[in-house]
């Protein structure tokens, strides 16, 4: 069972955007079950840390720059919110507690939150103005 899952009002209506948003949400669930995994090194969860960080920040890079040529008014607040995920994900990988201390449901928690919050009110105002466009 999923810990993070795709859902339907997640859809910006961007098939790149779409697609990358899935892809992160499989790689941030991948993490989260690991975590509860007693198998699970400190090295997996670190290499797995390393590439959502990786990968989030290579798909806002791609948001921003549709953003951009889309000359979005709201682009400034969007990044913003990017950079505060961004530091979020840093302070996390930063941690040095071993994975068995590591709160995996505050995690999962924490991330849910992020994306249905993101998803539901920055992705879906650039929606509704990238589908004018």
């Amino acid at each position: 069972m999923a810990l993070l899952a795709w859902r339907p009002e997640y859809t910006t209506g961007i098939p790149d955007i779409d697609h990358e948003h899935r892809e992160l949400i499989g790689w941030i669930d991948t993490l989260l079950q690991d975590l509860h995994l007693t198998n699970a090194s400190d090295e997996r969860i670190d290499q797995l840390l390393g590439e959502i960080h990786a990968r989030i920040s290579a798909h806002f890079a791609l948001e921003e720059k549709v953003m951009q040529f889309m000359d979005y008014a709201g682009w400034a607040e969007h990044k913003a919110d990017h950079e505060r995920l961004l530091d979020e994900l840093r302070d996390i990988m930063e941690q040095d507690s071993p994975k068995d201390q590591f709160d995996a449901t505050g995690l999962a928690a924490q991330m849910t939150a992020w994306f249905t919050n993101h998803f539901r009110t920055m992705d879906a105002k650039f929606h509704r103005v990238s589908m004018r466009k």
